[in-house]
């Protein structure tokens, strides 16, 4: 990817955490669905542009005194998220040995507000601590970004083999409450850190032969892009999607699953190639669906997916296609229920043995054609207020994945960001589309 953007690295350094973690606490046991996640960093940039900086020509000593804040406040949550501060040990457990997080700051040339008004996903990652496909030993990691104007973006990691998106927003979320003066100590006492972490418990950890938790991850060949859905637009295709007038309307997910999924398919189907099964792939957040359920702020990876799989239908009509699409997606979906999660929580080999049937299919015998969606809505994303207000944009990164759809809410409007990962031809495909085209708001990246 090339960078439009010039940037200079000013500092380096490790934050640990403001208080020694307990000896009973210092071995954080990995569970089974830490162990069977992937092996990545998940991203987010975080822009801020407001109430930092006025004068464009101000020198940045106003920054190091926010710079030097954030990481007064990092230090304190990080006593209380200690396994963040450890490092990682052969995908079973974390050392919590508070060796501290890498926190490094950059110079950026320009402006923020330019930078956010055509986003190319790609150069996020420039924004960010750590390439995302290039898992350490480190869990967590954070790059404090300053633009000529004063505003500063924030580029955050967090190894998915620790947890899932939304223990990530939380833990950004608690960490900005402590720096601007909303959080206290006491929010974190009365929610004891042994009752915090506790995944393996609940999924016991197991020895997964015969998987890569690397599966899936692609370095070349792929291009990320953004599409932003008005809310009208996505209002429409709910209704077209509805079965009948009886019928629940399809959620913004499943409405815009449907219609991008169709896209995809139309755009790139051979009809004289070989025939491939598709499976769509919904990723779940299990904390509601489990006996009792779990409070949303559990941190681990509490997720699973469905895997749907979708017939193409020759010469079938976008709407019916749609229509089939959500029945079928909603039929899985019930699936994923308190039996489910007992199922896997007694340690058969049931799940582990379907991951590696389906990477079988996909990566090797390349029978099956997966396509990924992930919904970052409705979580706490621009929650994160460090004292100067909260964010203007936040951007997710490209990240290495074949076939991956990511959801963002806008900030405003009720519309969505989708941010899509194909190999370069489908993609050329997919953006020339005439009726994506004309459903988009703007075509970026």
């Amino acid at each position: 990817m090339t960078m439009k953007f010039e940037m200079e690295v000013i500092s380096k350094e490790i934050i640990k955490p403001s208080s020694p973690t307990p000896h009973h606490l210092r071995r954080y046991q990995l569970s089974f669905l830490d162990q069977v996640s992937p092996l990545v960093y998940n991203p987010l940039v975080l822009f801020y542009s407001h109430n930092i900086c006025t004068n464009p020509k101000q020198d940045f000593s106003d920054i190091t005194t926010i710079s030097d804040h954030l990481k007064r406040s990092l230090s304190h949550v990080l006593s209380h998220y200690y396994p963040l501060a450890g490092r990682l040990m052969d995908n079973t457990f974390i050392d919590c040995n508070d060796e501290g997080v890498p926190y490094s700051e950059t110079r950026v040339k320009g402006q923020l507000l330019d930078f956010i008004q055509n986003p190319n996903p790609s150069e996020l990652n420039y924004l960010l601590p750590f390439q995302l496909d290039k898992v350490t030993k480190i869990t967590f990691g954070v790059q404090v970004n300053v633009f000529e104007c004063g505003g500063i973006a924030i580029g955050a990691c967090l190894s998915h083999q620790m947890a899932d998106a939304l223990s990530f927003f939380t833990f950004l979320n608690r960490w900005a409450s402590v720096a601007s003066g909303s959080g206290q100590a006491d929010e974190f006492t009365s929610y004891p850190a042994s009752d915090r972490f506790v995944s393996a418990n609940l999924f016991p950890p197991k020895n997964t032969p015969g998987f890569d938790p690397r599966s899936g991850i692609v370095n070349d060949n792929i291009i990320s892009k953004r599409f932003v859905f008005d809310a009208s637009v996505i209002e429409a295709l709910k209704t077209k999607y509805a079965q009948n007038d009886d019928d629940k309307l399809p959620s913004r997910v499943e409405a815009l699953s449907a219609f991008i999924w169709s896209r995809y398919v139309a755009a790139t189907q051979d009809p004289h190639g070989t025939q491939k099964t598709y499976a769509v792939v919904h990723t779940v957040n299990l904390r509601p669906r489990m006996e009792p359920p779990l409070p949303p702020d559990s941190f681990g990876n509490y997720y699973r997916f469905t895997m749907t799989f979708i017939p193409t239908l020759e010469n079938e009509e976008e709407c019916n296609y749609g229509i089939l699409f959500v029945k079928q997606v909603r039929e899985q979906m019930k699936k994923i229920d308190k039996d489910y999660v007992r199922r896997i929580q007694e340690g058969t080999n049931e799940h582990l043995d379907f991951l590696k049937d389906i990477s079988n299919r996909v990566l090797v015998k390349r029978e099956m054609v997966s396509f990924n969606f992930t919904s970052l809505c409705r979580l706490p994303l621009y929650d994160a207020d460090f004292g100067w207000g909260k964010p203007t944009w936040v951007g997710s990164p490209a990240l290495t994945f074949k076939n991956l759809v990511v959801f963002i809410d806008t900030k405003n409007g009720g519309g969505i960001e989708v941010y899509i990962g194909l190999t370069v031809e489908d993609m050329a495909k997919f953006e020339a589309d005439k009726e994506l085209f004309a459903c988009v708001n703007k075509l970026d990246g």
